[in-house]
């Protein structure tokens, strides 16, 4: 049987209470759960809570980096996993805040994969097989890219990436336009029948412009 002899509270950014046992400093948590489990001076600890009491400010302090890493930007579950255990949580509290963020809607595929087509859509359009290559880089599942990707208009973002690219070329020579045009539509994931039809819009649309 252990007795908690003292609590000291830690000072500055993620507050810790260092808890101390027969008179001996011997473990520390987050001060929430000190709050929480209602710790006192006097109050007697076995085992299996000392036990429970690790285990839960193990859960808190991958909460705390979870919602710290979904602050930049909304992430898919495996980003999410792999960020959680480089950073040296134990794969059962992985998953089982990964289980909480579900529950709590902060992590969720379809929602990411949206976010991840609209974001590339506003800044930085790309064709539909380019943007399904990095969803699946995100190990996001196949049924929600499909479902995601297929509103995406090749055509469309075809003619919104190259129309300033396009102002920046010259209009003496078609080969060098169509080359230069087109490999850059090709970086971006586009296929060929796309290019071709872009390419030849836009420089019908140059030349329209110079008459």
């Amino acid at each position: 049987m252990a007795i908690i002899t003292a609590l000291r509270t830690s000072r500055g950014r993620g507050k810790r209470v260092t808890v101390s046992l027969n008179g001996k400093s011997a473990f520390s948590l987050e001060a929430e759960i000190a709050v929480k489990e209602k710790l006192k001076v006097g109050q007697e600890l076995v085992s299996v809570q000392i036990e429970a009491l690790a285990k839960s400010d193990q859960f808190q302090r991958c909460l705390d980096a979870a919602a710290h890493y979904l602050g930049y930007r909304p992430r898919s579950e495996h980003e999410m996993r792999q960020r959680l255990l480089r950073r040296g949580f134990s794969s059962d509290t992985t998953e089982a805040v990964l289980k909480r963020l579900r529950e709590q809607g902060l992590v969720d595929d379809t929602a990411f994969a949206e976010f991840w087509r609209d974001n590339r859509q506003s800044f930085s359009p790309r064709s539909q097989y380019l943007t399904r290559l990095e969803l699946r880089q995100k190990e996001v599942s196949s049924d929600i890219i499909e479902r995601v990707v297929s509103t995406i208009n090749d055509g469309d973002n075809a003619y919104r990436v190259a129309i300033s690219r396009a102002h920046r070329l010259p209009l003496s020579d078609y080969e060098s336009f169509r080359r230069r045009l087109g490999g850059y539509l090709k970086r971006r994931g586009f296929g060929y029948g796309v290019i071709k039809e872009t390419t030849e819009r836009l420089w019908q649309e140059k030349g329209d412009r110079q008459e």
